[in-house]
């Protein structure tokens, strides 16, 4: 068994390879060294939270929504039913309906509190380092 083998490594080895010693250790160095480097990270991670925050937004919004297009539909067709006739398939549509509310309405106001938090995140690491501030808007 060879000394990859012992370690439980199964990725190649670059102990032993022939590409220049010092360039690959220096990129790799001073990609995670670089301060400026670590903060854009920060940034973008920060930014693809608020990018997921918005998609929960537009997905709360579609919740929120899809009862009043049952509501009107109800509506509409209102001259072919009475209501005392259906008033038990009237009342578990409307259960049904209320909860998307509180659905629609819970993922709407979480979204926009953590896009308030991701927002305010930005802007102090826009405050805590003056050189990068000018990239993020």
């Amino acid at each position: 068994m060879g000394e990859r083998e012992k370690d439980g490594n199964i990725g190649p080895d670059l102990r032993n390879s022939s590409a220049p010693a010092g360039n690959a250790g220096e990129r790799e160095q001073t990609s995670s060294s670089d301060p400026e480097t670590v903060v854009l990270g920060e940034v973008q991670l920060i930014l693809a939270e608020k990018r997921t925050a918005l998609s929960v937004l537009r997905a709360g919004i579609a919740v929120f929504v899809l009862p009043l297009s049952v509501f009107s539909l109800l509506i509409a067709t209102s001259k072919h039913y009475e209501i005392v006739d259906v008033l038990h398939l009237f009342a578990l549509v409307l259960a049904i309906c209320l909860g998307l509310v509180a659905l629609g309405a819970y993922l709407v106001i979480r979204s926009v509190q953590r896009m308030h938090r991701y927002d305010l995140l930005i802007n102090r690491i826009k405050k805590r380092h003056s050189r990068i501030s000018e990239f993020i808007d």
